[in-house]
């Protein structure tokens, strides 16, 4: 572990980036993705017209979308990777260097979807008349440009869950043509274009009166804008699904809920195509009877998608569990091909920050506490989100037979901290030596008589040692 570790222990790691991803994945493909090609149809469609009052309403949507994207997307799109760096850097930097050129590219077109929606926003009232044509020119390659920045980041995403030959031949093509590349893309791209009509219809309910002609006649067209992509999105949605690995499958049903609530997981299904069909049918709704939809109807595919994103961002970072990079590098952090040695030599003998090297019976619970911190905390915290400490009262809540509460014992914490990716294939593989493994267990074990955390937790006469010179031996191009 070449690098300290950044650990929020209530919060939780994977709660900081979630809240980040998701919120910066629903204005991307809501406002950005979906929402520019949406912009650019109902400017051509109010040019062929020559209706100023229909290319006005599609000025105002482009507004909401524009402050939103150039504001808070952009926050949140620079938050995931200082989040992300924070959190796991070996998973960063190993995606790096293998898509490095994807990620340039990436940077390269976003400046041009940055300058572009710059120039497509201020030239709205100065392309008039015959220059309006060319300016939904450039609307189309604005979308074209928004949907190429997803496209590149996708194959990324993909890439993650099944590198496919990429394993093998260690090429930037095998590693972006992924199995799960194409089929993503066909489910994201859709769910853009459906996301941005249900986005459209809530600044269409702000800035228009009801039984307005212009208010009646746009959300018909945006609700057959909607229908028209939620075919394609759920054709999508299916193929992506089927192209999950098998193994992958097996996490869904926690994946959807929580391990307490997974035998409830078929009823999360089942939520999840009720909740499809509402946004359908109130869509329909307005399709067809665009005078008297109500409003309600119009917020709720809305609110409806954004939790159905969420979700889908949550299933998707859950299944490939044990994995950050699948067969690549575990979501503790560490290479699968650096495990043999970190498991012969031990974690704290290859990591630069850590107040202990040896264990012994004095130092044995903060070398536990260390254990912990290197290859527990980016999934786990103490006492908060997916806390150790409540998990391990629900594997021992039993009380003897006096009524006390029977105390942990640390040889069967030890034996299943070793065992457990066996019982729960989406935990890694313990990464430690043996010694490691029974000061982990110890640590745990004290955690039932005394209130000890991560941040902050004062170890007395304890400092960070420099690491020595482990020779050849040493894992020294890990990560």
């Amino acid at each position: 572990m070449e690098l300290p570790v950044f650990h929020l222990d209530y919060l939780n790691n994977r709660t900081l980036i979630a809240l980040i991803a998701v919120l910066h994945v629903v204005i991307n493909h809501g406002m950005a993705v979906g929402g520019i090609p949406l912009v650019v149809w109902l400017e051509a469609h109010g040019a062929r017209r020559g209706d100023a009052e229909w290319d006005a309403l599609a000025l105002r949507i482009l507004t909401a979308f524009f402050v939103v994207t150039t504001t808070v997307g952009a926050l949140t799109g620079v938050g995931i990777w200082l989040s992300a760096s924070l959190v796991n850097p070996y998973a960063i930097g190993s995606l790096i260097r293998v898509f490095f050129w994807t990620w340039f590219t990436e940077w390269l077109v976003f400046v041009t979807e940055v300058v572009l929606i710059l120039a497509y926003y201020k030239t709205w009232a100065r392309w008039t008349g015959p220059r309006k044509s060319s300016h939904v020119k450039l609307g189309r390659a604005l979308a074209l440009a928004s949907w190429v920045t997803m496209a590149l980041i996708v194959s990324i995403l993909g890439f993650m869950m099944d590198p496919g030959s990429w394993s093998s031949d260690r090429t930037l093509f095998s590693g972006m043509f992924n199995p799960m590349y194409l089929p993503q893309l066909a489910f994201r791209t859709p769910l853009a274009m459906v996301m941005a009509g249900a986005f459209a219809m809530m600044v269409l309910i702000v800035s228009t009166g009801r039984g307005e002609p212009l208010r009646v006649e746009a959300t018909r067209k945006i609700a057959r804008w909607t229908l028209a992509w939620s075919l394609p999105c759920a054709l999508g949605g299916l193929w992506y699904a089927r192209s999950v690995p098998p193994a992958m499958r097996s996490n869904l049903p926690v994946a959807l809920l929580t391990q307490a609530l997974e035998r409830w997981s078929s009823h999360a299904t089942q939520a999840t195509i009720v909740v499809c069909a509402t946004i359908v049918l109130a869509m329909l709704w307005a399709a067809l009877r665009p005078a008297r939809v109500r409003s309600w109807a119009l917020v709720l595919p809305a609110i409806l998608s954004i939790a159905l994103l969420g979700m889908f961002e949550r299933v998707r970072e859950f299944v490939r569990k044990p994995y950050a990079i699948a067969g690549y590098l575990y979501s503790n952090g560490y290479r699968v091909e650096d495990y043999p040695l970190l498991q012969r030599d031990g974690l704290l003998a290859n990591a630069t920050y850590t107040p202990v090297r040896v264990i012994t019976a004095e130092n044995e619970l903060v070398a536990g506490r260390e254990v912990f911190n290197l290859a527990c905390t980016r999934c786990h915290t103490v006492d908060g989100i997916n806390g150790i400490r409540p998990i391990l009262q629900g594997m021992y809540g039993r009380t003897d037979a006096n009524g006390e509460a029977e105390p942990w014992q640390r040889d069967v914490i030890s034996a299943y901290v070793g065992s457990m990716h066996n019982v729960r294939p989406y935990m890694p593989p313990f990464p430690g030596s043996d010694r490691e493994r029974d000061a982990l267990a110890a640590w745990l074990v004290s955690l039932q008589t005394r209130r000890d955390v991560i941040d902050g937790a004062q170890v007395t006469g304890v400092v960070a040692l420099p690491r020595p010179d482990r020779g050849t031996s040493s894992p020294s191009s890990v990560h």
